[in-house]
């Protein structure tokens, strides 16, 4: 672990008034276990912490979605919602955080690289949301989850959408916004495979009726199909916040 959190604050943004709550967010479990015969007090680790920062994100980002976005259904709010919780993006916000640099480890989880572990740091930083909210109520804790949660860009991996973990089935959830616009279900085609035997690419286009079509590239037809249907999910999204109507559906 790093000597001292004042560069973390600087990432984070707020100087703590306590600032033994950000340490107690950083204390993985593996500490206490490797030092004590038994498991120790509750708020010997950021257990406790990553508990309740679990609630406290939910409820914000639940927040800033309907405040952005007052005219989605609750279908709509509950899928964005889905990415901004979910492990791949929250994985992405620790690591640019640098989380990993600052936690507290045992020996043994140290040595089975655990400051890269995908679930020590998201738990990690839901402690840290939570110790913000402890440390100095709701607003600071919604400034950042606004700042580093919402607000932040898809990272890489979950922008991939090549693991289990990643972001929402865009296929099934534009199979739900589709109809409630007064559009047919949409229908995907592959339209092209390039590359070596060894390094296929895909690319596959997703149809909507006769005026909104998008296409996108992947190494596998479910990559490239899931990344058309994200796409296409996120515009008809946008054109719906921004005015335009979605055309009606036939009489």
């Amino acid at each position: 672990m790093r000597g001292g959190l004042e560069s973390l604050e600087e990432r984070i943004g707020r100087r703590f008034a306590d600032p033994e709550l950000l340490r107690r967010a950083l204390k993985h479990s593996s500490v206490v276990n490797e030092t004590k015969a038994g498991p120790g007090s509750p708020t010997d680790n950021n257990e406790q912490l990553e508990f309740l920062g679990d609630a406290v994100l939910g409820f914000l980002v639940s927040e800033a979605l309907v405040l952005r976005h007052p005219t989605f259904r609750e279908g709509e709010l509950s899928r964005l919602k889905a990415h901004f919780v979910c492990a791949a993006h929250l994985h992405g916000v620790a690591r640019r955080l640098d989380l990993g640099g600052y936690l507290e480890l045992g020996r043994g989880e140290e040595m089975h690289g655990g400051r890269t572990k995908k679930s020590l740091l998201v738990n990690a930083l839901e402690a840290v949301i939570a110790a913000i909210y402890l440390d100095a109520g709701p607003e600071p804790a919604r400034n950042f989850v606004n700042a580093h949660v919402v607000d932040a860009p898809a990272s890489d991996e979950a922008a991939e959408l090549d693991a289990p973990t990643a972001v929402a089935d865009f296929k099934g959830a534009l199979r739900e916004l589709a109809p409630s616009r007064g559009l047919p279900e949409p229908h995907y085609a592959l339209i092209r495979v390039h590359g070596p035997e060894h390094s296929r690419f895909f690319t596959v286009e997703v149809r909507v009726g006769k005026e909104w079509t998008a296409h996108a590239e992947g190494r596998t037809k479910k990559v490239a199909a899931q990344r058309a249907a994200r796409e296409m999910y996120e515009r008809l999204l946008r054109e719906n916040a921004a005015g335009p109507e979605v055309p009606p559906p036939p009489a």
